[in-house]
């Protein structure tokens, strides 16, 4: 079960601790339900993750399976466009929380940043006060997923507004 917060935001946040950085290059094989893969490099190496969401905005299903790089290569073939790149940072937040933050597909037309916070409980989740630092809470906001946005941009060639 994933339960998490989502918000806009204008940057990279300043003066918060960095956690870990690092690059995310993701796909959709389907996106009802969101069928994605990723490859992550950071400073631990590289991974590669099959993850299957189910329906929900605050709480959904949430499945991930490791994958070989060959398996992963494989998938990736199988894509209708190229890999989404996020710049990935995970800030701590004072009361304990973790702000993961992504810029996607810098340099581009698309491109927009985004957080989300990741909770244990729905409780925890709505009594949560967001920092300072993030915009609008777009948790419940329609077509703004990352599967949205493979979506308009990779499949319908679209422009995509957050």
């Amino acid at each position: 079960m994933e339960i998490e917060k989502k918000y806009r935001l204008s940057g990279f946040p300043e003066g918060l601790p960095l956690l870990r950085r690092s690059l995310q290059e993701q796909g959709y094989l389907a996106v009802r339900p969101a069928v994605r893969i990723r490859r992550e490099t950071g400073e631990e190496g590289v991974s590669y993750v099959l993850c299957i969401k189910g329906a929900g905005t605050l709480v959904r299903e949430e499945v991930e399976v490791s994958l070989t790089r060959e398996k992963f290569e494989k998938l990736e073939a199988m894509l209708c466009g190229p890999l989404i790149r996020k710049d990935y940072r995970v800030y701590a937040l004072p009361d304990g929380h973790r702000l993961e933050c992504s810029q996607v597909d810098a340099g581009t037309e698309n491109s927009f940043y985004y957080a989300e916070v990741e909770f244990s409980s729905r409780e925890e989740a709505e009594s949560f006060q967001a920092p300072n630092c993030v915009g609008e809470d777009i948790t419940e906001k329609q077509g703004v997923s990352m599967s949205h946005f493979w979506q308009s941009t990779r499949v319908e060639g679209r422009k995509f507004v957050l």
